[in-house]
């Protein structure tokens, strides 16, 4: 299936309150990070697991006129200590998908990758946008705008690989893949489009299943018909693409900003290919900006 936004998305997690997903909350001390927390319980998708000082998240709770009581606090006050507390969660199948509260990034990722934490996988760790703009008819995912700076071929296949299968697990089926470059034609001298090519035919191969593969293909044709015919470019998934591949962080990264504050798009992301989903939002983020990506880590948790 498709979604047409987020509300649609949010309404066909909330049908069934009894899969409610267990977010652990790493430092979850952070007010921002418990308003989005107590937004997503209160709607029926998540149950969260707060990690952090015990005393400073009950104050934060009775800030916010929750109920401390119903909330289950792990009380750990070092940052090592909340990260494989975390951890050890999802490997005992106590949570579902992490989120980062009030830690800094870069030492929350140095304990959350060590060998102690066992969150890592064999593939590499990636990371998923899905975006919503008035001019389109659904949700469609970009990958990767955050992790991956120049990944080469086998780097992008992985990427490819985690947000499709990320995507099924959200519930889109059948997805319609394009390979973005500035071109339709294979240039030798263009290492993104020879890249796209070589995806686009692993498809053809069987390496990519129930899905689309269309690159190298430009932005314009991707998300526009019109555009597509005007060019004389065929292919199902002009127009109606479900899922941009960038060529590189900077594009990525330009794209999604470009989408957000000239075309009015609504974004969230997560970090993927590790043992669960990661919400890794800025400590600065206020609750709005926190509360998008946990309803997608609850829909991309197994």
């Amino acid at each position: 299936m498709s979604y047409k936004n987020f509300g649609h998305l949010i309404e066909h997690l909330s049908i069934d309150s009894n899969k409610r997903k267990v977010a652990a909350v790493m430092a979850a001390e952070d007010r921002h990070t418990l308003e989005a927390v107590c937004q997503a319980r209160r709607v029926g998708i998540i149950e969260p697991l707060l990690i952090g000082n015990k005393a400073r998240i009950k104050r934060q709770l009775t800030i916010l006129n929750e109920q401390a009581s119903d909330y289950p606090i792990v009380n750990v006050e070092t940052t090592e200590g909340i990260v494989l507390a975390a951890a050890r969660m999802i490997s005992d199948g106590k949570a579902h998908f992490l989120m980062k509260g009030l830690l800094q990034t870069g030492e929350m990722m140095k304990i959350l990758l060590s060998e102690q934490a066992g969150f890592r996988t064999e593939t590499q760790m990636t990371h998923l946008s899905i975006v919503e703009i008035p001019a389109y008819h659904k949700l469609f995912g970009l990958t990767d705008a955050a992790l991956s700076v120049a990944p080469d071929l086998a780097q992008k296949k992985i990427i490819l690989e985690n947000a499709i299968n990320t995507m099924r697990l959200m519930g889109f089926d059948r997805l319609k893949v394009a390979i973005l470059s500035a071109v339709e034609q294979v240039n030798p001298k263009m290492q993104d489009t020879v890249d796209a090519d070589a995806l686009k035919k692993m498809n053809f191969q069987g390496n990519f299943t129930d899905c689309i593969i269309e690159g190298p293909i430009s932005y314009d044709l991707a998300i526009s018909k019109q555009a597509a015919e005007l060019k004389g470019y065929e292919s199902p998934v002009c127009g109606d693409v479900d899922l941009l591949v960038v060529p590189n962080l900077v594009t990525g990264n330009v794209l999604l900003k470009a989408l957000r504050y000239s075309a009015q798009a609504i974004s969230a992301g997560i970090v993927i290919g590790g043992k669960a989903p990661l919400v890794l939002t800025s400590r600065a983020a206020e609750a709005e900006s926190k509360y998008l990506p946990i309803i997608l880590a609850a829909a991309a948790s197994a």
